[in-house]
Parts: structure tokens; sequence; C-alpha cells
């Protein structure tokens, strides 16, 4: 399927599962669109049947079906509008959440797009995609209204009911030869967009350590550059449809007008009566709504399917891992790398068994990069992952989920309070203030009014670098796999608060009643010196093996963990 109509079938899902509601007020919008066309008709009539015969009884009739057809027009204005917005709502909502689910797939959605992108398809895109439930109404009830008044011109003046009906159609048809041109320019706008709210996630997230390395300057003229090819786009696809837009209201303007002087024309030379040429200066001036919603069709139809055709990008991407359908066997919760090809790993053995504290030190940041990414997305390497005999990536997700749990170095906090962004609805005080201690995280909470109802803001940016990682750290921990694979865990935390965790990890999942295994990335001596032995990768593959004691005599060891 072509990317221009990548986005066709979620437009036609919005208009199908809105079916009873779009319908029901796209029927009322027609109807009261039906009513403002009688209205300059009705005062014709008035004019014509009442007015100019001093025929009171006329008069008071056709102005009482003026009021009524007035009535009419307020009431189905209300509630059709309520049941549109109701289609509108509900369609952005239910994108919204399809989106959210998709991208937070467990089997992890393959796609290109950064954070801030994905974040512009849930919500700009989203919404625009949704918009098209406000189109399909604007529409159709432009067209009841231009048919009820070309019908009344023609019934007046065929030659003015002619033109109306030629020069629409007409006017239209030139228009909508830019729709290819808007569909593009809105859809770079929003790519662009998309650039732009990805890096500003990324710049935001990482401030702190960017001022820590004097890189702000540096950080803040990428974005620069990003923003002004974002405001580049954004001009021109605005250029494009404000020039769209001037086009096609002149084009509706100068109809109308021309409507009004023919009939101004035909009145003087007594070829229509007064109420006609009241009648028909009404219409005209009635007929530049319909023909201005009619006119900029193609302008909205353009950014509906450029919307939907992101939508349907991130909808309809592809997924890392297989649908995992196996369950280990033997219950004896073992994580065994072997001769595993991956990055720059290259042969790598290791293994963790239920029980054991096992620390891992990368000579090359990249390789502990590479561990922790595999075992959080096991994908294209060579070798065995397996998760009690069974590979990784084939063992069912759930499953997965709750043996193995791989906490990676850059994690996020949520809006909301300490407590919600830690704990669940079953989880026990006991549990929740075990995890809190052990991961230091307790005194976050004690530095604050509300402890655990102090209030979080997005990504947890009112909380220090040290302080995000306790709370993921403790969060971790309370979730409480049978084996949980952390990486550098305490890189913005200082000496003794390290000291602290190192030893309330070690307390929390290995003491005499817990028996978990928990595999440890970091080059932190503090938190290796607590392991039961150490597993040290030079060159993508294992160097030396042992406790930390022991290790630190090796040389090639010694530098990397007090560097």
């Amino acid at each position: 399927m072509s990317k221009v109509s990548a986005g066709t079938p979620i437009l036609r899902r919005a208009v199908v599962r809105n079916g009873r509601r779009l319908w029901t007020g796209t029927a009322l919008a027609g109807v009261y669109q039906l009513c403002a066309a009688l209205v300059p008709i009705l005062v014709g009539v008035i004019v014509d049947r009442g007015v100019a015969t001093g025929d009171l009884t006329a008069l008071l009739r056709w102005i009482t079906i003026l009021a009524a057809v007035y009535l009419v027009l307020a009431v189905t204005y209300r509630f059709g509008a309520r049941q549109l917005q109701r289609a509108i709502a509900e369609e952005g909502h239910q994108l919204r959440v399809e989106l959210a689910a998709r991208i937070l797939d467990p089997r992890v959605l393959r796609t290109g797009r950064h954070t801030g992108d994905l974040l512009s398809v849930t919500t700009t895109d989203a919404e625009y995609t949704s918009y098209l439930l406000d189109h399909i109404p604007r529409i159709t009830s432009a067209l009841v209204a231009v048919t009820v008044s070309a019908v009344a011109l023609l019934l007046i003046s065929p030659p003015l009911g002619l033109t109306v009906l030629v020069a629409i159609p007409t006017v239209l048809a030139v228009l909508n030869r830019t729709a290819p041109l808007i569909a593009r320019r809105v859809r770079e706008q929003q790519d662009q967009a998309g650039r732009a709210t990805a890096l500003a996630t990324d710049l935001v997230t990482g401030l702190r350590p960017l001022r820590g390395i004097g890189a702000q300057e540096a950080g803040a003229g990428r974005y620069r550059r990003v923003s002004r090819h974002a405001l580049a786009a954004t001009v021109r696809a605005s250029r494009t449809q404000n020039v769209y837009l001037g086009a096609s209201t002149m084009l509706s303007t100068l109809l109308a007008g021309a409507i009004a002087l023919v009939a101004g024309w035909f009145a003087l030379t007594g070829r229509i009566t007064v109420g006609q040429f009241v009648t028909v200066i009404g219409s005209a001036q009635f007929l530049v709504e319909p023909f201005g919603v009619l006119a900029v069709v193609p302008s909205w139809t353009a950014a509906a399917r450029a919307a939907a055709d992101r939508v349907a990008a991130v909808l309809h991407a592809g997924v890392v891992l297989p649908p995992g359908a196996a369950a280990p066997g033997g219950g004896g919760n073992e994580l065994r790398l072997a001769d595993v090809t991956y990055g720059p790993l290259a042969g790598l053995h290791l293994r963790l068994r239920s029980g054991e504290f096992v620390g891992v030190v990368a000579r090359r940041p990249a390789d502990a990069e590479a561990l922790a990414r595999l075992l959080a997305v096991p994908d294209a390497y060579a070798g065995d992952v397996l998760l009690d005999g069974e590979r990784l990536e084939a063992v069912d997700r759930d499953r997965a989920r709750r043996v193995l749990h791989s906490e990676p170095h850059r994690t996020d906090l949520f809006t909301g309070t300490l407590a919600a962004n830690l704990a669940r609805a079953d989880d026990d005080g006991e549990r929740l203030a075990g995890a809190l201690r052990a991961a230091a995280a307790d005194e976050v909470a004690r530095l604050h009014p509300d402890g655990l109802g102090m209030p979080v803001t997005e990504r947890g940016a009112n909380l220090s670098g040290g302080q995000r990682q306790r709370v993921a750290l403790a969060r971790a921990l309370l979730a409480g796999p049978p084996l949980l694979v952390l990486h550098d865990p305490t890189t913005a935390v200082d000496a003794v608060t390290e000291r602290a965790i190192a030893d309330g990890i070690r307390a929390l999942r290995h003491g005499p009643d817990a028996g978990f295994g928990t595999l440890l990335i970091t080059s932190s001596p503090t938190l290796l010196a607590a392991t039961d032995r150490v597993v040290f990768i030079v060159d993508g593959a294992v160097a030396a093996e042992g406790p930390h004691a022991e290790l630190v005599s090796h040389d090639d060891y010694r530098r990397t963990v007090l560097r």
C-alpha cells in the first residue's frame, strides 16, 4: 500500500465504528442547513404575500412558519453538535489508546521514530484523524444548503440556478487539484514537528548530564537547527493552506456577488418580484458559507489523510519479538548465554542461577550496553539466550516478564505521586517499605511533607538524578522477579548511599529466605563487592571470573573498576 493511501483504512474505520452518532449528527446537521437555507426563501415569501399585498393574515401565517423553522434550526444544531462532538472525542480517545497499546507492546514495536515523534502521533495526529468525523457532516450539510438554494434560484430564475449548479463543481474541481500538495506539506510539517519534539524530550531528559559535561550550548544549537527545519515546514504548510483558503474564499465571494448583481438587474427589469429579489440576495449571502466549506474540502481531507498516514505507520509497524508461546521447563529460573554474538559481544558465555548475585564488568562500555539491551530485547543475535532451557525470545511474553525483569540504566517516572510510581494495588506496606529501604528511596519520601504522596512531575523532572535512580530501583525491587538485571543503577548517587544500596539489594534479594537471582551490570567497586562473583568481559567475551576481592589483582579489571 502506498504511503499516501496507508491511512485510508484508518479513516474508513473511524466512520464505521462511530456510525450511529456520526450519521445521526450528520442528519441533524443536514436538517439545520435545510432550515437555514429556507430562511431567505421564507423572508421573500413574507415580503411578496404579506407586506406587498397588505394581507395581515398571510403575514402572520408566514411569520409563524418562519419562527417554527428557527425553532427546528436551533434544536437540530444543539443535538446534532452534541452527537458529533461525542463521536469526535471518542474516536480521538480510541486512537490514542490503540497507539499507546501498540507503542507499549511487550514484543517491542519496530519503528525508527523517537519518543517525541511517537508522542506527536499519539496526540496531534490522532486528533487530526478524528476530525474527519467533523468534516463529513459539514460537507453533507453544505451540499444540502447549496442544493436547496440552487433549486429555489432555479424556480425564481433558471439562469441564476444554472449559474450556481455549474459554477460550484467547476470551482471545486480546480481547487481539488491542490490536494496532493497540501497533503504532502502537512505530512512534512508533522514529521518535522515530531523530530523537534523527540529532540526536545531527549534534551530535557538529559539536561543534568549535559550541564555536567558543559554541552548545553551544543544541545541548544542542535535543537535550534531542528526547530528551524520544523518552522520552515510549518510555514510552507501554512502558506499553502492559506493561499488555498484565500483563493477559495475569493472565488466563493465572487460567485455570491455575481448572483446578487444579476438578481439586481433582473429586479430592475421586472423579471423577478421584490420578494424574489430579497430571496436571491439572502440566498447569495447565505451561500458564501457553504461555498467556503465545499471549497476547503480538499484541504481538510488532505490534512486528515496525512495525519491518518502517520497513525497507520505506527499501528501497522511490525514487532521485534515473535509471539512467544513456549513455557520454560524445570522451574529453576536460570538464565544462560551460550556463545552469544551481538553487536560488540563476541562469543559471550554467562550464567545466572536462582539465588546468585552476579556482577558483570565490561572494559568497554559498549559491551555493557549491548548485554543490557540484549536481555531486554533479545533480537538479531547469534548463539543462545536461554531462560530455563528455552530461547528467551520464544518464551511467552507474560511468563518472561514475570520471571526475568531487565531494568535499563535510563528509566522513566510518570506524572502522579511517588506512591503511584512505585506500588500496585496488591502491594502490601511491608513489601513497599522493604523495597524503599533497599534502594535508599525511603529518604526521598521522608524529605517531603507528603511522604509517598509527594507529587512527581513528568519524567520525574522535579527529582534529582540520584533520587530518580533510587525510586526506579525501588520499583524494580518491589516487582520481585525471580531474575533481575540491573544496569548501572547508582551512577548518580553518592558513595555512602551506594554502599547502603549494595547492602540493601543483597539483604532483600539474597537473604536467607529470598533466593532470587540478580545480575548487576556495573563498574562500581562498592556494588561489585556485594556480589557473589564477578564476570569480567573484555572485547565482547569473558576474560576472567571470580569474587571481586580476587579479581582486583587483575590489572585490566582493577583499572576498569577504579577509573
